[in-house]
């Protein structure tokens, strides 16, 4: 069960009771999502390019992708989405977050109408957008496709450990191209350690509020 709950930035976010955790920082769902997936993921990753392909770790309410769609669209970048979800919510739950009103209505009802059909196979959004939601685990996935841009977010550490370790940290970094880059709210010493052993060159950046550094890293060539 998913119960919704008030963030201090004013956007809500929802608590996982099976795994216990919220799925947003309680300090500000909607902060987080645009300080380490857009600002320091997708800007970062898209600078220059007409085209931008994304693997994200953890589709949960979606709210990464809509502002990533959100953010091509308005600066007209061709944006191929695919997440990994194993235990995807309902189309009623994800309206009830209120995220429609951080996006444009076009945005927002090309997403929700299309989104039990993205569980199955890859849907165009838009001219610029095309999702696909891999109903399967981290573990489960395979693809013959690379990515510029992974967005890890799983649960914590604390939580999910299984979604951590240096070996599935190794599988999710096999999707991505030399010079792709890896980003997620999360920074610890093994996380760092397990990038560096798959040659990544890793950044430590200011974290979103409530959290006092994120990491990034950049894959090598």
């Amino acid at each position: 069960m998913n119960v919704i709950t008030p963030t201090a930035d004013g956007s809500n976010t929802l608590y996982n009771e099976t795994i216990g955790e919220h799925y947003h920082s309680k300090h500000g769902a909607l902060q987080e999502s645009k300080h380490v997936f857009i600002d320091a993921g997708l800007k970062f990753a898209s600078d220059a390019k007409s085209e931008i392909s994304i693997l994200e770790v953890g589709f949960g309410t979606g709210l990464n992708f809509i502002l990533s769609f959100a953010y091509c669209t308005e600066n007209n970048i061709n944006l191929n989405y695919t997440s990994i979800e194993a235990f995807p919510l309902s189309t009623d739950t994800l309206e009830e977050t209120g995220y429609s009103s951080y996006v444009p209505e076009k945005i927002w009802g090309s997403f929700i109408t299309r989104y039990i059909n993205a569980l199955k196979s890859r849907q165009t959004l838009s001219s610029l957008c095309e999702l696909e939601i891999s109903h399967t685990t981290l573990a489960e996935f395979n693809t013959d496709e690379a990515f510029d841009l992974i967005y890890y977010d799983a649960f914590s550490v604390q939580h999910q450990p299984e979604m951590w370790s240096d070996e599935i940290i190794a599988y999710a970094c096999s999707f991505l191209k030399p010079g792709g880059t890896f980003v997620t709210y999360a920074i610890t010493g093994k996380l760092k350690r397990a990038l560096k052993a798959n040659g990544f060159t890793i950044e430590k950046l200011p974290g979103a509020p409530g959290k006092r550094e994120m990491l990034r890293g950049l894959k090598g060539i």
